[in-house]
């Protein structure tokens, strides 16, 4: 039976890295819908650059934590929370080139998760073989 559970926690892992990215995306970008429109008249947002910013370190902690602890297929859940999270965001758009959006946030987040993911592996597993040879 426990063996069965160790086998199930990277899934569980994965499937929380995954809810905690879709409320990180709630908490960070979920509430501002409005776009703001400049003297101008062009118009910008809805996302400010410190809410893109604030989710982006938030999601790198995620990153790092479940790296530095080995759980390395975790990290899939962050281009499937951030996926799941645009889609509902975004899909009351009216031109339907949302799905474009979204592809691209699931594209581009799981190019960077991916690159990030390694180089953190990279440094903490310098980290850990220069502890245990000291």
């Amino acid at each position: 039976m426990r063996q069965g559970l160790v086998k199930l926690v990277p899934q569980l892992a994965a499937g929380l890295v995954a809810a905690v990215t879709a409320g990180a995306w709630a908490a960070w970008l979920g509430w501002d819908q409005q776009r703001d429109v400049q003297p101008d008249g062009t118009t910008t947002g809805p996302y400010e650059a410190w809410q893109v910013i604030g989710l982006v370190l938030t999601l790198l902690a995620l990153v790092y934590g479940a790296v530095s602890r080995d759980y390395i297929a975790a990290v899939a859940g962050i281009p499937v929370g951030l996926t799941a999270a645009a889609y509902y965001d975004w899909s009351d758009d009216s031109s339907g080139l949302f799905m474009v959006g979204v592809v691209m946030v699931m594209v581009g987040s799981l190019a960077v998760t991916a690159g990030v993911a390694a180089v953190i592996a990279c440094l903490t597993r310098d980290g850990r073989r220069s502890r245990r040879t000291a």
